[in-house]
């Protein structure tokens, strides 16, 4: 999976929990999701839930705690497919 495909999917995935628009138009690696596109911390949950179930990954404690912006959320991804 490319990383298009994974930024596509991900807009996908976070996008009924944004709050805020503009920043999920303007959404990159660098785009942080709680301060960027508002999702607050309870919804984030909600969001690596979801990614668990669309990439049929599961993921840690350790890095769930890291997955605050869309680059470490890719990352996290990409390493936990590369485990299957």
């Amino acid at each position: 999976m490319t990383n298009e495909e994974l930024i596509v999917s991900l807009k996908e995935i976070v996008k009924p929990y944004v709050r805020s628009e503009e920043g999920f138009a303007n959404l990159t690696g660098e785009t942080d999701f709680l301060n960027d596109l508002k999702i607050n911390s309870a919804n984030l949950v909600d969001v690596i839930l979801d990614i668990e179930t669309a990439f049929d990954i599961i993921i840690d404690n350790e890095s769930m705690e890291k997955m605050l912006t869309v680059k470490a959320a890719m990352e996290i991804i990409t390493t936990k497919l590369a485990e299957k």
